[in-house]
């Protein structure tokens, strides 16, 4: 199966207003590896990043700078006109990821010729068939003469992740996927994806901003912030014991049930995101001006720190490795110090 490797990426955008010129840096530095039969969970708030990165991988956009490489099993490089037969999307928006004036067989028959694995009507006919099946979509030779207005937002999501499998790709990045859908049937889609990646050995870059699933549907989770990764690890140490602040941010702004009220940290960082988030732009760590650890240090852009096995947080003062409320008091004295 294949590695897709990802070094030091890096994505600008040339920004003019009037006769000024600047420049926003969407994309910092970022670096991960998806593994065959394996899930990375890239995680953050809307504007960090994340969908740039995919679509970077995806080729959709041109980097700026880094490098994205595709290994094959023998371990030499996949050539760049093979690239798109082995990594593919699955979009965030269903609706829009398909042509209303086509069939669901035409979607699905059209990858199958441009890459070669159909030779005629019959055999991609056939396939597509196969693909339908799979993503439980039946009866198979119904759906496929049906028209994409004609299905739920759930079938035609997955319609589009029987696409993304047929050119016969090994690296699928799933951009929001389930964002888009009803709650009832997230779930579905999700176990469709995970029970997809166990059967072909798959590598899933899975992008969300829910913290729960990404748990759940992944093996590592990487925290993005303005463009850069500030928290990488294995799934449940960086949701059950996050290391930075931002991690332990976004952790408390998920709905609880049993909680009768955010943390006193949490509070703390929101509370000033407004005023104090402009004065932290600039160089150094960019979650100063929302941080209640923030010291003199954090003028500088800080390296990654080995905070627990294979688990590291871009942060001059990570947080204590317990999670409780212990941790705010122990915020409090850090402070103080």
């Amino acid at each position: 199966m294949t590695t897709l490797a990802v070094r030091d990426l890096v994505k600008d955008y040339a920004l003019r207003s009037g006769l000024r010129r600047s420049t926003l840096r969407a994309v910092d530095r970022v670096s991960f590896t998806l593994e065959p039969g394996r899930t990375v969970a890239l995680v953050g708030e809307s504007g960090s990043g994340k969908s740039t990165v995919a679509r970077m991988i995806a080729r959709l956009e041109k980097p700026s700078a880094g490098r994205i490489t595709v290994t094959a099993p023998d371990g030499r490089p996949v050539p760049d006109r093979h690239y798109r037969h082995h990594v593919q999307m699955v979009f965030q928006d269903p609706f829009g990821s398909l042509n209303p004036f086509h069939t669901v067989e035409h979607h699905l028959a059209r990858p199958l010729r441009l890459h070669g694995r159909a030779r005629n009507r019959e055999e991609a006919r056939a396939l597509v068939e196969e693909l339908l099946e799979r993503v439980n979509l039946g009866p198979a030779r119904t759906i496929a003469r049906r028209r994409p207005h004609e299905l739920s937002g759930g079938q035609r999501q997955r319609v589009a992740i029987a696409r993304a499998l047929a050119p016969g790709a090994t690296v699928v990045i799933a951009d929001e996927p389930v964002s888009m859908l009803d709650v009832s049937i997230r779930l579905g889609i999700l176990n469709l994806l995970a029970r997809l990646q166990r059967e072909d050995t798959l590598a899933v870059l899975y992008i969300t901003h829910d913290l729960a699933t990404a748990r759940h549907f992944s093996d590592d989770i990487l925290v993005m912030y303005r463009g850069r990764v500030v928290e990488r690890g294995p799934a449940d140490e960086v949701i059950l014991r996050p290391r930075h602040p931002y991690t332990r941010l976004l952790a408390s702004a998920a709905p609880d049930p049993g909680a009768r009220g955010r943390s006193p940290e949490a509070a703390v960082v929101t509370g000033a995101a407004g005023e104090r988030y402009a004065a932290g732009a600039g160089s150094g760590c960019d979650f100063r001006g929302r941080c209640p650890r923030a010291t003199d240090a954090c003028s500088r852009v800080p390296e990654d720190a080995e905070v627990g096995y294979d688990h590291y947080a871009k942060c001059w003062h990570p947080l204590a490795a317990t999670t409780g409320p212990d941790t705010a008091a122990d915020s409090g004295e850090r402070r103080a110090g």
